[in-house]
């Protein structure tokens, strides 16, 4: 369903290691808003509510609820180092037209 990269997976293990809070993985949602329509949003998570689903990648637990999912079939995440900064990016073949920030589509 969400697929991470090897370079999305190391960020997000060193912020789960460097946590002050007990982390059982990584929450990913869709949310209305942004440039096009919906914004992604994604953050630490103590545990899965629930509803939602939960997938590993490289021993790593995504959560993701029921209302997003759908949105994020097929998606990739990962995390990029540049010049302008470095921050994850979001593949999704869901999305018909996509912000040039990458945080949000339609």
């Amino acid at each position: 369903m969400i697929n991470l990269t090897h370079s999305a997976v190391n960020a997000i293990k060193s912020a789960i290691s460097s946590s002050t809070h007990p982390t059982g993985g990584l929450r990913v949602m869709i949310e209305p808003g942004g440039c096009n329509g919906f914004k992604y949003k994604m953050g630490l998570a103590e545990e899965p509510n629930p509803d939602d689903a939960v997938i590993e990648c490289d021993g790593l637990k995504v959560f993701v609820d029921n209302k997003s999912r759908e949105h994020l079939i097929g998606t990739t995440i990962d995390f990029v180092m540049a010049l302008e900064g470095s921050g994850f990016t979001f593949h999704n073949p869901n999305a018909t037209a996509n912000c040039s920030c990458g945080k949000s589509f339609g």
